[in-house]
């Protein structure tokens, strides 16, 4: 949907974030597509009673750090802080950048976050082709993050496969916290 002129495309990854979200895109005077994640149904957080609005086209830092940006969405970013909180045992700091909305794209922030640490892995749920993930990347090499780069921009996607009923092998259909680890190990020690 986000190649579709005109549509707004939010895809909330905390409780926090839903609620205000939604505030925003009903507030909206264009129509925009509000993705829920199923996985994410039973995820628990703070939420304030009171009304309040996430700007539409603002991204989250999750968590700050220094050697690699990961940009994730929906229940990824949950599996980027996993993997992140992983890789602080071993002395690598992960920022975890969640633009939370598609379109618009807080572009800003991520050639802010992208030029800060030098390196980045951009993961989303969809298939790695034709994914979400490669305008961002596109965002990056397009910008001035670009000469900062110390690596390649590296893209982790779904499997180019139908998504399995089995468990089993619809874990290993999509990325998970050890593919995320994997990556950003690979990422850190890898240069021009």
């Amino acid at each position: 949907m986000a190649h579709i002129p005109g549509l707004k495309v939010v895809q909330p990854a905390t409780p926090y974030d839903a609620k205000g979200l939604l505030k925003a895109a009903v507030d909206d005077d264009n129509p925009v597509i509000f993705y829920e994640h199923k996985l994410l149904y039973k995820t628990k957080g703070p939420v304030p009673e009171e009304p309040y609005a996430i700007p539409l086209g603002q991204a989250d830092i999750k968590r700050e750090g220094t050697d690699i940006t990961v940009i994730a969405t929906s229940i990824m970013v949950h599996r980027a802080l996993e993997a992140a909180e992983t890789l602080s045992r071993e002395g690598i700091s992960v920022e975890v950048l969640d633009p939370r909305t598609l379109v618009p794209l807080d572009e800003e922030s991520i050639v802010q976050s992208v030029k800060k640490t030098g390196r980045v892995l951009i993961v989303h749920e969809a298939v790695k082709r034709g994914g979400f993930g490669g305008e961002i990347a596109g965002v990056i090499a397009e910008s001035e993050a670009f000469d900062y780069l110390d690596a390649p921009i590296r893209r982790l996607g779904g499997a180019a496969v139908p998504i399995p009923y089995n468990p089993v092998l619809e874990r290993a259909a999509v990325p998970q916290v050890e593919d995320i680890v994997q990556a950003v190990r690979e990422l850190v020690h890898k240069r021009f």
